[in-house]
């Protein structure tokens, strides 16, 4: 029988699933009919019973008995891990104090109450928080210093645009079903396709036009199309006056980027240049699908701000088809305070950049922000000793003698291996939690259709079993998942958990004015911003460019950050 689900991966996409289980096994993992998926998933989570039911998944506790590193553990039950790790919490919080204490985690599974488990615990207690400067926290910024909000036009819609563009990106391998929306427009209507990327991707393979680029000049380029667009009469000035802060000021800077000082920064003939800005104006339902690719530089959060401002000069936002999509992550208004304790609390411990964890445990005073070595980590939804920078620097600080780690997890992954405590963690399919997206609009909720596998627990029953050994109460800790998901639901004026449950989804795309910002930006002035207040934004924000701008090259220090 096929049940509903919803893909837990730290992914655009936030596929609809249709879930085949018998006898408490899965058989087969399918696309849901939820408009956006339509039917359509990737092959690695069409493969996903492969995972579920794989051998090596971890299903008991699991104490280590040989050398840091070594991987020789013996299994315990629950209670004695419990009672070990609140020990060895207790004990760093007595040595060093609470801030000793870091709970290290990211997007192993995208699931809101899952996720929010051990924020809550960490905020409670006054441990460490985390700046989580990993994958978009320099789109974000850049994004925020144009648009003002965290959303944009449906991808459904390309179904009437009259060019796509996706600039950094590559959805033929990381957003399937994006790239089948795009087919649609394609195979329907001819609608031409521009890729901005350095490489030969498979989505470039597929392009009218590939426009590629020398990497980090991503921002040169767009101030040159920019230029283009205001010699030749291609820009909308009438939007431009309505909706934006554009100025004689701005427009005296970009007639400076002409597609000849951009062609020596990109490496792009200047020709295809003036080609592909002439393309881009006259289609005035352009859709323009941002990604995070080329903002993953030292110079990203100003090239995304100069790649967003092309919807802008142009008009594009006013028609059915026309304007960009970087993420709807912030237009489903969920209210999550409870979810992660701000309702009992507001957090003042330093908060560490999970990007140095290397430096931090190494005991980097700059990277500690001056305050106490961690002496106790606690590891969940990401593997650091593999995907953070400098991944030698981490291990060697997973060696220390002196550190405690617990890592809970669904596979003795490489971080695992250097723990003292590693407990077995569930899978989606084996909890209940609450699921938005950033590529689409809709609202999912995805159930328990398997009992745990062994002894697994879920972040969310681990942690209120853990707060529980700690003294620290929270409503949220004496609830279970389900009725997490209801209580947010309902605190956001989302309806029920039976009802989202029944429906199956809910799309929470607004109206056309709204997603088309007609009603305004995100900014008090309801204007697009060409000149940003970085400031509002984020910390280093003085070396900001004032204006939109391509800078030759990658800049030696990032300077600016959520």
């Amino acid at each position: 029988m096929f049940r509903p689900a919803v893909c837990p991966h730290d992914c655009p996409s936030v596929c609809a699933l249709k879930v085949e289980v018998e006898e408490g096994r899965v058989k087969r993992v399918r696309g849901g009919d939820q408009p956006y998926t339509d039917g359509v998933i990737c092959a690695k989570v069409a493969r996903y019973a492969e995972r579920q039911h794989h051998p090596e998944r971890l299903r008991e506790p699991l104490l280590r008995v040989g050398a840091k590193g070594e991987g020789r553990f013996a299994p315990i039950s629950w209670d004695e891990a419990l009672d070990r790790l609140a020990e060895r919490l207790r004990s760093a919080v007595d040595r060093d104090g609470p801030e000793s204490v870091w709970p290290y985690h990211y997007a192993g599974t995208m699931g809101l109450v899952q996720r929010a488990a051990l924020r809550r615990l960490g905020h409670l207690a006054g441990w460490s928080r985390q700046r989580e400067t990993f994958c978009v926290a320099l789109s974000d910024a850049g994004w925020m210093a144009g648009v003002g909000a965290k959303r944009g036009v449906d991808a459904r819609e390309m179904v009437d645009s009259e060019l796509i563009v996706v600039w950094g990106g590559n959805p033929v391998h990381t957003q399937v079903n994006f790239m089948h929306w795009v087919q649609k427009a394609r195979r329907d209507r001819e609608v031409p396709l521009v890729v901005v990327d350095p490489y030969r991707t498979a989505t470039a393979a597929k392009a009218d036009l590939h426009l590629a680029l020398r990497p980090g000049t991503d921002g040169a380029l767009a101030c040159a199309v920019m230029q283009v667009l205001l010699a030749e009469g291609l820009a909308d000035r009438d939007y431009l006056a309505a909706h934006s802060d554009f100025s004689p000021a701005v427009e005296a800077h970009l007639m400076t980027r002409t597609p000849a000082w951009a062609a020596a920064i990109t490496g792009l003939p200047a020709a295809q240049i003036v080609d592909f800005a002439r393309l881009y104006g006259r289609c005035k339902r352009s859709y323009l699908r941002v990604g995070y690719g080329f903002t993953r530089q030292r110079n990203g959060a100003a090239a995304m701000h100069a790649v967003s401002c092309l919807p802008a000069v142009s008009g594009a936002w006013q028609w059915p088809g026309g304007g960009a999509l970087y993420s709807n992550g912030g237009l489903y208004g969920l209210n999550t305070r409870s979810l992660n304790g701000l309702d009992a609390c507001q957090p003042t411990a330093r908060r560490l950049d999970m990007a140095q964890i290397g430096a931090i445990l190494a005991g980097d005073a700059q990277a500690l922000l001056g305050g106490p070595p961690v002496g106790a980590l606690l590891v969940q939804n990401t593997n650091p000793a593999v995907v953070a920078p400098d991944s030698l620097a981490v291990r060697r600080g997973l060696l220390r003698d002196d550190l405690f780690t617990c890592v809970h997890e669904q596979f003795m992954t490489e971080t695992a291996k250097y723990a003292d405590l590693v407990l077995p963690a569930t899978t989606f399919l084996e909890h209940d939690d609450l699921y938005q997206a950033s590529g689409h609009t809709h609202l999912q909720l995805s159930r328990a259709w398997l009992a745990p596998l062994g002894d697994c627990r879920s972040n969310h029953d681990f942690i209120a079993a853990l707060a529980g050994r700690l003294g620290i109460a929270h409503p949220a800790f004496a609830a279970s998942a389900w009725q997490m998901v209801d209580t947010l639901l309902q605190s956001s004026g989302r309806g029920s958990a039976e009802a989202l449950a029944a429906a199956g989804w809910l799309d929470c795309a607004p109206d056309f004015d709204e997603a088309h910002f007609l009603n305004g930006f995100g900014h008090a002035d309801g204007r697009f911003r060409f000149a940003p207040d970085w400031s509002a934004i984020g910390e280093g924000h003085a070396s900001m460019p004032a204006l939109p701008e391509g800078r030759p090259g990658i800049m030696k220090k990032s300077p600016i950050s959520l």
